[in-house]
Parts: structure tokens; sequence; C-alpha cells
């Protein structure tokens, strides 16, 4: 038996216990060490949106582990693991529990340097930041290039891409909507700070040319914002839609200004990607810096972690510690 967070319905949330005949059909067991608290989690604990397929669900779309049963040859007994995406904790049970079993495909390999703990800190949220960085890279954007924006950069994923980006030598402006965070931000290697309330409003077809590039995570007002604002032939990645799915903008950027706009999906992300971004992040994040950034929680403090991150009231992430 082992214990797990499970939603019997879209409003229905209980922590219980299941026996290991109760997981879903994969090829690789894994004793579940760490998991965390992604927006996404926090919409299907919250019941604020549909992200549950079917029920009953153990939610969280990441966790890493140590494997326990492999009918992979990829996987042995030992491995040390991380998962994100692949519809787990949508479709398939998720990080929320003790035991979990997956496809193999869907696992990572830690790598070298990294403990269960350390990937659950950097999480989703990192490794989606990870993305977004190597996106402006290969897409040319260098420090060189001009000043780089991140938006909702007090939350995960920003977070991690403000210090990414200033630690590879960017010129790094946060925009949070949280102004008590400034010391926070500024202590991750942003050079300053704006108030997420300039980039909320319609947006002009063309702004001041201020951003070489751009990771964003809120999307709506504030990406088409962003995008009015960047430099001739800057790249602006999106990966979150925090603000809402629309886009309000105009082709004006694109056609006058050459501005690229790099969609960043972290769910079903080809596996050399996912591999690199991993690599990257065991290389470049000062691990001891993540202990800032992160909380540390049970699995009975999930329901009120997701309340508060749908409130807007969290700063970093959450740890979830399964062990």
């Amino acid at each position: 038996m082992f214990h797990a967070l499970q939603l019997t319905d879209k409003e229905t949330i209980t922590l219980t216990q299941l026996d290991e005949n109760d997981l879903p059909e994969g090829d690789v067991s894994v004793a579940v060490s760490y998991s965390t608290i992604n927006y996404k989690d926090a919409l299907a604990v919250t019941g604020s949106a549909p992200i549950a397929r079917s029920y009953p669900m153990v939610p969280g779309i990441d966790f890493s582990g140590v494997v326990t049963q492999s009918d992979n040859p990829d996987y042995h007994v030992g491995d040390k693991v991380v998962l994100n995406g692949w519809g787990v904790g949508e479709s398939h049970w998720g990080g929320f529990a003790q035991q979990a079993r997956v496809k193999g495909k869907w696992l990572i390999k830690l790598p070298e340097g990294l403990s269960e703990a350390d990937a659950m800190r950097i999480g989703t949220a990192g490794y989606t930041a990870m993305l977004c960085c190597n996106a402006l890279r290969d897409h040319g954007v260098t420090p060189e290039s001009g000043p780089i924006i991140v938006s909702g950069a007090t939350g995960g994923v920003g977070s991690i891409a403000v210090y990414i980006l200033a630690k590879r030598g960017y010129t790094v402006h946060a925009l949070s909507g949280k102004p008590e965070q400034r010391d926070y931000l500024l202590g991750l290697g942003a050079t300053d700070t704006l108030d997420r309330a300039q980039y909320a409003e319609k947006a002009r077809a063309l702004g001041q040319q201020l951003w070489a590039g751009a990771v964003d995570v809120v999307g709506s007002h504030t990406l088409a914002n962003i995008i009015a604002n960047t430099q001739y032939g800057g790249v602006v990645t999106a990966c979150g839609l925090a603000q809402g799915m629309d886009l309000p903008s105009s082709v004006a950027p694109f056609i006058l200004r050459g501005v690229s706009l790099v969609g960043v999906d972290s769910v079903y992300c080809p596996i050399a990607k996912r591999q690199a971004a991993w690599h990257d992040l065991a290389n470049e994040m000062d691990i001891s810096q993540l202990s800032d950034i992160a909380h540390t929680i049970g699995l009975d403090g999930v329901e009120t972690a997701a309340k508060a991150l749908m409130a807007g009231t969290v700063t970093g992430r959450y740890l979830v510690d399964l062990k």
C-alpha cells in the first residue's frame, strides 16, 4: 500500500491509500521521491479547469524517483529518473503518489550530479524555463543582442528563467506584479524589475523597440505588449497562459520588424531537446540557490498550496516530498 492524492471527480480530492495493483499500465514502475505543484496541477487540484481527462485520477504532471521494476531495456532497477508531461496527471496517473507506473519512453535518466530532490526543485518549471532560454539562444539571441524581458518573473518558470539568462550573461528585466519581491528578483540576477500593470492592458500595434528577446508565461495582453515592444529581429518565446489564451496582437511586429514568436511546449517535447535541457540544467544551475526558490511540503499540504498558487500569492515553487 502507498499514499496518494486522488481526484474522484472534478470537485473532490482525497488523501488515500492505494495498492500497486491499482496502478495504470506501463513498462516501468517507479518509487516516487518528489513531485512539484505546477500551474496545471493547481488547476486540477482546485477544480478550476478540466485538467483530468478521466476519474479517478492521481494529479501531478512531473516527478522524480527510483526505478523499482522494468520491462523496458533502457531502464533498470535502481536507475534515478525524472518525468515531465506526456499527459501524466491528466490522462495517466501522475506524481502525487508514492508509486507510479509509466511508459519508459516518457522518462529521462537523471544527469550526473542531480539528486531526485534537485530535479524536482527544478521541476517542469525549470525544465520549461531552460527550453525557453535554449530557444532564444538557438534562434540567435545573444547577450550582445540586447535586454531580455521575463514575465511572471516571481513564478516557477519565470524565477528560473531570470536566473539562467542572467548567469548566461544576458541583461534581464523581470516583469512582476509583486513589487515587494524586487530584492528576490535582483538576487536571482535581474538587472531591473518592471510593474506588470504596464503590460496588462490592450497593446498598440507597435511600441518602442525595447527587447531583443523575451520569455513569456502570461499570454494575452501581456504577450501582445511584449511583442509590440520587441526590437527588429527579436525573438519572443511563449510557454504559458496565466492571463489568458487569447493573443490580441497585430501582424505589424512580424512583418515590419521581423519579430519571431516561438512556441515552447514542455509536454510532448522531443527526447533530444529534453535531454539537452536537463543536461544544461545540471551543468548551469547552482543547486544551493534552489533552496531559496522551492518550499518543501508533504502530500497533505498540496491542496492548500494549490489554492495559494491560483490566488497568485506564491513566490518560487513547491517541492512535494513523497518519501
